[in-house]
């Protein structure tokens, strides 16, 4: 077994940290990283992590020569031309921009259900925006609706950096948000999730119970 070269500051319960453990996976570099988990929330910050990652933001990958990069954006590009079979981000032409924008709605989707999750469970009940809350709902059903409509044939076609993007960010709404019950709505986002969440990938990366 190799020596792992990299660190990733993450949190079991963030999505933006489980799609770069799902690359991970999916390229056959889990080895290479320890996992060092971090416990912070937008109010209280972690001083290591925010030495070298002054945004504070996780995941954040260290590299075997120290740099460190964050966003998880940034280091799925970086993960993705680290190995040797076929990339998970199309390197140039239409191909690229389409799973790039088809990668940043479910990051949408992510950014909407994150923020509600930080409004109802971290802010003091009086001090909630419930109009705020709602308008974020809607994003994510909006996001859906066209995924649903325009993209299941695309993403059905190979599981790469947008099917990993909507893989996470749907399993994040089971987890945080159970009581949206989106299948209902959208079946064949449903059935294609029923699929993929059984990839080797998807399973070892859950969220805790």
């Amino acid at each position: 077994m190799a020596t792992p070269s990299m660190t990733l500051f993450h949190s079991p319960a963030s999505p933006f940290a489980r799609k770069v453990l799902v690359l991970l996976h999916e390229t056959g570099q889990r080895e290479r990283v320890t996992l060092e988990e971090v416990k912070l929330t937008p109010v209280n910050p972690d001083r290591t992590l925010n030495a070298h990652n002054p945004a504070g933001k996780i995941p954040a990958l260290r590299l075997a020569d120290g740099n460190v990069l964050y966003d998880s954006r940034v280091i799925l590009e970086y993960l993705d031309q680290q190995h040797v079979g076929e990339p998970l981000i199309p390197q140039c032409g239409a191909p690229r921009w389409r799973r790039l924008t088809l990668a940043a709605l479910a990051d949408a989707i992510l950014d909407a259900a994150v923020g509600m999750r930080y409004e109802s469970f971290l802010r003091p009940e009086d001090k909630r925006w419930p109009q705020w809350l709602e308008a974020q709902g809607e994003k994510i059903e909006r996001a859906l609706q066209q995924l649903e409509e325009q993209a299941i044939a695309e993403l059905t076609c190979r599981f790469d950096i947008a099917a990993i993007g909507l893989a996470c960010a749907l399993g994040y709404l089971d987890f945080r948000q159970p009581e949206r019950a989106w299948r209902q709505r959208f079946p064949q986002l449903a059935a294609w999730y029923a699929e993929v969440s059984q990839r080797p990938s998807m399973q070892a990366t859950q969220p805790p119970a």
